[in-house]
């Protein structure tokens, strides 16, 4: 069971980077709810911040509640990766 999910992370980790929404949302997924990887709200934040700017509603909503549960220095440093992250592309 770790290895397929850790080969899912892979996949989803190389989708990214390519900028597809529905690998940016499914890494957000991942590390706002620990499936496969430590739970990270600032990364998880981070990635459905890049899949909403793609046009995923359902990145917009989870960001949406991540944010309510994060500090503002949490969410500072999650928009500071995300725009690290574009810059890398």
């Amino acid at each position: 069971m770790a290895r397929m999910q850790l080969e899912s992370f892979e996949k989803n980790d190389l989708a990214a980077e390519g900028g597809k929404e529905e690998a940016l949302y499914n890494l957000g997924l991942m590390y706002s709810t620990g499936h496969g990887v430590e739970v990270d709200l600032v990364t998880a934040h981070k990635w459905f911040n890049l899949a909403a700017m793609k046009g995923s509603n359902a990145a917009r909503s989870c960001r949406a509640e991540l944010a309510a549960e994060m500090s503002p220095s949490q969410i500072a440093e999650a928009q500071r990766q995300a725009r690290e992250w574009l810059a890398n592309q």
